[in-house]
């Protein structure tokens, strides 16, 4: 399938790693200059070795901001004044218990998930529409849908970044510019890898003991019984952001291995 993605300029938050990354690269392997953020230049500078080592023909820059934060957004948008594709992929997340988020939590995760998204939108946004194509991706989560007891306040943010990604692709309807919004499952990133090794070795147990136990106590539904690939999400990612996509707009996505237990 041809993307039509060749000469278009992307501009992905938060992919220094994960589901980001593998966005950006795929993006690059097909053709668009890409544009990587992180907060620290050593990771930047490595998300850009690795992405020129595995496809030596990319285009490819970095940038070192906080893309959480106005101040991060604007650094951004001063040195990247348009682009045809935006994936605000920028977030956090962490298990805590209900009745322990402060406020000061629920306000951090908000401004991280939320916020920040809308900050990149609403810049970059108009002038797509102005000339006449764009494609812009919210990363939002299956969570949006199947809120996790276990970081409720994760699940809000997800939840509302459907309502953000629809109320512009609203805003936006008949510019040329599609708005959607991508769910992911459990999927393998460096960072859950990460987080999954510790927790096996404070418990003594395997990581494959950790993930099987993860699926069977808090997503029974996963109709794949496994963690996705941080490329498997990408694949759906890239073709949202694409000209094959053009038809697909104010919807939500999933690539979350069967968990949401619903048809629609």
């Amino acid at each position: 399938m041809e993307l039509g993605l060749a000469n278009k300029h992307a501009l992905v938050t938060g992919s220094t790693a994960g589901i980001g990354y593998a966005i950006a690269k795929g993006l690059a392997a097909e053709g668009a200059s890409v544009v990587i953020t992180g907060r620290g230049q050593a990771s930047v500078d490595d998300a850009l070795r690795r992405l020129k080592e595995a496809l030596p023909e990319a285009r490819a820059t970095g940038i070192v901001a906080d893309c959480a934060t106005a101040e991060g957004a604007q650094l951004v948008f001063g040195k990247v004044p348009r682009i045809d594709i935006l994936v605000n992929n920028l977030g956090i997340y962490g298990r805590k218990p209900a009745f322990e988020i402060d406020d000061g939590e629920w306000q951090r995760f908000f401004e991280v998930n939320v916020m920040s998204g809308v900050r990149f939108t609403r810049h970059y946004a108009p002038g797509m529409a102005g000339r006449g194509w764009g494609r812009i991706v919210f990363v939002s989560s299956e969570s949006a849908l199947n809120i996790p007891r276990e970081m409720i306040h994760y699940g809000m943010t997800k939840t509302a970044q459907l309502s953000v990604s629809r109320g512009f692709a609203m805003e936006l309807a008949g510019t040329g510019v599609t708005v959607n919004a991508l769910l992911p499952g459990p999927t393998h990133t460096e960072n859950t890898d990460r987080m999954r090794a510790e927790r096996a070795r404070a418990t003594g147990v395997t990581v494959a003991e950790i993930e099987a136990a993860f699926l069977r106590d808090f997503r029974p539904t996963s109709l794949i019984r496994r963690f996705t690939s941080a490329e498997e999400v990408a694949s759906l990612g890239v073709y949202l952001c694409s000209e094959a996509a053009s038809g697909t707009s104010g919807a939500a996505l999933r690539v979350d291995g069967g968990v949401v237990n619903q048809i629609m």
